[in-house]
């Protein structure tokens, strides 16, 4: 389980549990159940982006299903007023519900959104700065440190061994101190709890500094064609979009395991980096050395349940520094080569052309049974209406 509702939270079920150890119990209650459709939620995020950036000109998108907007230049407007429009608008056009948190700094921001989703008094919407003292100290007090940015499991713990349990107490720590005793980091999140900004809006989407690709199979793999296949997979979505942001990668990590949740059969797992001399975007000459790694790696008597890969180490394209053994023309037609793959691609569909180690097993694939149509990006699966 990677995402529930509300209902399902109060039944108890619980996040990263097995559905199959739940199904029964969850089924018996009404739960529905769906499979990931990645291709749905990406095309419902973009036009949730769309629909924010008539609003503002100044957005980050931060996640899939969370963006930061700068309403600076609104302050003359009413601003709960102007998110309830947003919340409205994305409502009507796209059909999904969205709360927002109105806040001086990011952090803010961020723990006024949490405010809006667990408050109904607040109708979706939360403005920390239209509350007085009392009130927000009241709201953070009753907050849990975990539930502040960027305060993980495990600065939660060690803060709360401080006697630091909550949002309020955090806010009221001295900067300096939490600086000595942690990082700079959080010392700047107390800061920005106290109205201080850190943390600027980045309107430009910075690059990635690792790209990584990996699926759990949809059921335990012995094959070694398979596995070699379901790599080869992995690391061309990786290439691509190493390609997307004008990179190349000067380091390639293949990991592999068995399921640990099965600690009756034998287990195995191990991840393996190799340097890239040159670096490279290549599809087929990344797909040759997560190859030799893995045939390093695999062992014999093991049912897998999954393999991944990792590029690191990457730089700009155009900042490539030949060797003595690069063949520069060579380089330049598999480049072209490349360039081509990837506009059919993006015109015919995602793997109209590929390598050929790279997918027509398919049966390492992962189990999609209880999979949603794709209403948006498929004709197949757009719903009709019949006049009767």
């Amino acid at each position: 389980m990677v995402a529930r509702s509300a209902e399902a939270k109060a039944l108890g079920i619980g996040m990263g549990v097995p559905w199959f150890k739940i199904a029964a119990t969850a089924e018996s209650l009404g739960v529905v159940a769906f499979s990931s459709n990645y291709a749905l939620y990406a095309d419902m995020s973009n036009r949730v982006v769309d629909v924010l950036s008539a609003f503002t000109p100044e957005l980050e998108v931060y996640s899939i299903d969370e963006s930061f907007l700068d309403l600076t230049s609104f302050r003359h407007l009413d601003l709960v007023t102007y998110a309830q429009q947003i919340r409205q608008r994305i409502a009507r056009w796209v059909g999904l519900p969205v709360c927002v948190g109105i806040g001086p700094t990011k952090t803010l921001a961020k723990l006024a959104n949490h405010f809006a989703k667990k408050t109904r008094s607040f109708e979706g919407v939360c403005d920390l700065m239209s509350l007085d003292e009392p009130a927000r100290a009241r709201l953070f007090s009753e907050t849990p440190i975990d539930e502040v940015w960027g305060v993980g499991r495990q600065i939660a713990s060690r803060l709360s061994e401080l006697g630091i349990k909550t949002a309020e107490a955090l806010r009221r720590s001295h900067p300096d101190s939490i600086r000595k005793q942690f990082s700079v980091v959080l010392s700047r999140t107390v800061l920005e709890l106290n109205g201080v900004s850190c943390l600027s809006l980045e309107t430009v989407t910075p690059s990635k500094q690792q790209i990584m690709a990996s699926r759990s199979f949809g059921s335990l793999v012995i094959d070694v064609e398979d596995i070699r296949e379901a790599l080869a997979h992995h690391v061309s979505r990786a290439a691509e979009k190493l390609r997307l942001q004008g990179d190349e990668a000067g380091a390639l990590t293949v990991m592999i395991r068995t399921n640990p949740f099965r600690a009756s059969e034998p287990q195995y797992q191990r991840t393996v980096t190799h340097p890239i001399a040159t670096p490279t975007s290549d599809t087929l000459h990344l797909i040759v050395v997560a190859h030799r790694i893995l045939d390093d790696i695999l062992r014999p008597g093991f049912a897998y349940q999954k393999v991944g890969v990792m590029l690191s180490e990457l730089r700009p394209a155009t900042a490539r520094q030949a060797d003595l053994f690069s063949f520069p023309a060579q380089d330049a037609r598999r480049q072209a080569a490349m360039r081509a793959m990837d506009e059919i691609n993006q015109k015919w569909g995602r793997g109209t052309v590929r390598a050929s180690t790279a997918g027509y097993r398919a049966g390492w694939q992962m189990r999609r049974e209880r999979l949603s149509p794709a209403y948006t990006t498929s004709w197949s699966d757009l719903p009709t209406a019949i006049a009767v």
